[in-house]
């Protein structure tokens, strides 16, 4: 059975990024002397999922931070669109959440890492997400890009864990309820 799993970031007031897409407010925030799980976390992934949005931000980053295979969902990107050296790092695919999902189960991948505001919304939206992990990093933005958007109705969240990080970070673990 295929799972998808979130580990992001947010201000404390639920915002991914500034309106123009920044995230430069997180990165000053980063302090490299704490773990904050995600090498253990995508330890555990096969395959990365991302919005354009996100690998926009992240397709001119040398050397590329990725060492699973990465999916782009995208209905305006093509292969085409990679640069030489992503082409055999990056697939750029124009497919619905479910549909993404069940073809990398037929690839035989079981743990997708969905990266991105609006793909973690959509798959949050079809029901695709077991678990989220959520930084609030301490800083309000007052507006930017949400990580939530409306959904069609409730859902219902298990809290697992919470971890607070002498940088002022707070991390919770949810598992999202069936």
């Amino acid at each position: 059975m295929i799972t998808g799993h979130v580990f992001i970031a947010t201000s404390l007031d639920g915002f991914i990024a500034r309106s123009d897409g920044d995230i430069a407010w997180l990165l000053e925030r980063d302090d490299p002397a704490e773990d904050h799980g995600y090498d253990d976390f995508i330890a555990d992934i096969d395959v990365i999922m991302m919005g354009r949005g996100t690998f926009e931000k992240m397709r001119a980053v040398r050397p590329w931070p990725y060492h699973r295979p990465v999916v782009v969902l995208s209905s305006t990107l093509t292969r085409s669109d990679l640069s030489e050296d992503l082409l055999d790092k990056v697939r750029v695919a124009n497919f619905s959440p479910e549909e993404a999902m069940r073809m990398l189960q037929s690839e035989g991948h079981r743990k997708v890492y969905i990266d991105g505001g609006l793909l973690i919304q959509s798959f949050l939206k079809a029901g695709l997400i077991a678990d989220m992990v959520i930084t609030s990093v301490p800083v309000l933005l007052g507006e930017g890009r949400r990580l939530f958007g409306s959904i069609p109705a409730d859902i219902s969240l298990r809290h697992e864990q919470t971890k607070s990080f002498p940088s002022g970070l707070v991390q919770s673990h949810y598992r999202i309820e069936a």
